[in-house]
């Protein structure tokens, strides 16, 4: 799409764009600053040839810088290898956004190497690598997403889910459950062993130009995929593949490349839910799972990616075992959080919980249920058992502080329970898994939705990703 203009924005597009009705409801996460009505009439109906052309002017709008830069100063975060943070960034905004602009169009912008930091793989004693760019870098990243995302997302398969406007995980449960209920009882769980870190540039943009002839455009990304990252210990290492995990753009890229497998897996009438690279497969027969699980093998290979050998599999949901998608475990007819989350949860209650606490116990609970609330609203669909295990285990930790307290040691015994019983703990105002669960069915029974706890002054949970809506999640 030919466009002349430089910082002279046109009109943006409204919330609601006058022309063509409910066919623009989703696209109002776009960034209006950038978004048109008319790019986006252009966008629905199609662009000639297939290609959007000129599009660098969108990116180093200043407009579009502007807005860029309040979204990486709200998200917050580390600084990169330049050491600058987010609140350098926001009292230099103005300088910084010229400073862009300029380099942007003088072709004078030079990208910096990603800081690479090592966090712990939950469940795992292995590191996973974890690249932060610069702040400059983000706001760069997140102004060339705000142009070229709606591009993709217009043709991107619907059984996609991770990283993508009004879609996230609870809309991935609710479709395997679904599938599940269904009769597909055999599922291929697929793993692809370090897929971030090895998606092979070459091919990566090749699918971008599929839909973007901007040369300008085209260069900016590859400069981004090969700045290479600074470890503290190896030093400046370039890179020859992959996208970095912790850019702004990564996951854009991602979805990108693994597109064509939803067409094809769509295609072929596979039962396939994806959230970037956790797949699974759901089929109606052993013999439909072993043949689904060799196309994918197929375009794997095919594509210069690796299946994880340990961690794909087969599973027939009717024998004992089950399968773990998005922190929950799938099992029979039951879903409960998989041992990971659960892991993750006792490992924070723990360090709140600890015996030395000195703070009240109306303190410490009010800093549990800021972890409740969020882990019950999303995993409220497990089975009951799961919330009663959970409060008595919080309790019990509680209970040794208290025991502590009174000079003894060790865990809480019988009669503790009677001198403090669960009412007790309750009046201190912690929160019962178990209370809100069965709130929360009783509000699906008669056909409202649950509040997720009785405390109706609990902030909404967003789910979905970036541009998510705040919603009750009303699968069964």
């Amino acid at each position: 799409m030919k466009d002349t203009t430089r910082d002279k924005e046109p009109p943006i597009v409204t919330e609601k764009p006058k022309q063509g009705g409910d066919t623009y409801v989703r696209w109002t996460w776009v960034e209006p600053a950038v978004w048109t009505e008319r790019m986006l009439i252009t966008l629905e109906t199609g662009i000639e040839g297939g290609k959007w052309f000129a599009l660098m002017d969108k990116v180093w709008s200043r407009k579009n810088l502007r807005r860029a830069a309040e979204k990486v100063i709200n998200n917050g975060g580390s600084a990169g290898i330049d050491h600058q943070n987010v609140r350098q960034m926001e009292r230099h905004k103005e300088r910084e956004i010229e400073g862009l602009n300029r380099e942007l169009q003088e072709q004078e912008y030079q990208v910096q190497a990603v800081r690479r930091t090592w966090i712990p793989k939950m469940g795992s004693k292995e590191l996973r690598p974890l690249g932060i760019p610069a702040v400059r870098d983000r706001v760069v990243q997140t102004a060339l997403r705000n142009v070229i995302e709606p591009i993709f997302e217009r043709d991107f398969a619907p059984q996609s889910y991770g990283f993508r406007p009004g879609r996230g995980c609870k809309d991935a449960l609710r479709q395997v459950e679904g599938l599940l209920k269904s009769g597909h009882s055999w599922v291929v769980d697929a793993d692809l062993k370090s897929y971030f870190d090895t998606i092979p540039h070459g091919a990566l943009m090749e699918r971008v130009s599929q839909k973007i002839s901007d040369g300008r455009v085209l260069t900016l990304i590859e400069s981004l995929l090969k700045a290479g990252v600074m470890d503290s210990v190896k030093g400046w290492q370039p890179t020859g593949k992959g996208t970095p995990q912790g850019a702004v753009v990564s996951p854009l890229l991602a979805n990108i490349y693994l597109d064509p497998l939803d067409w094809k897996m769509e295609q072929g009438g596979w039962k396939m839910v994806r959230y970037a690279d956790d797949l699974v497969i759901l089929c109606t027969s052993e013999t439909q799972a072993h043949a689904a699980l060799e196309e994918v093998k197929g375009w794997v290979q095919e594509n210069a990616l690796t299946l994880h050998p340990e961690k794909t599999r087969i599973v027939d949901m009717k024998q004992k075992g089950g399968f773990d998608f998005l922190g929950y475990h799938f099992e029979g007819d039951q879903k409960w959080p998989r041992k990971k989350s659960m892991d993750k949860l006792k490992d924070t209650i723990r360090a709140k919980t600890r015996r030395n606490n000195g703070q009240s116990l109306r303190r410490i609970s009010r800093e549990l249920n800021r972890t409740l609330r969020g882990w019950f609203e999303y995993f409220k669909h497990s089975k009951r058992g799961t919330f009663e295990t959970v409060d008595g285990y919080i309790r019990g930790r509680l209970r040794s502080i208290l025991r502590k307290r009174d000079g003894r040691k060790g865990r809480g015994q019988g009669p503790d329970h009677q001198r403090w019983p669960n009412t007790y703990f309750s009046a201190e105002g912690l929160m019962s898994l178990i209370q809100a669960f069965d709130a929360a069915c009783q509000s699906r029974c008669r056909g409202q939705p649950p509040t997720g706890e009785p405390d109706a002054g609990n902030p909404p949970v967003r789910f979905g990703g970036r541009g998510g809506v705040s919603r009750p999640y009303p699968y069964p």
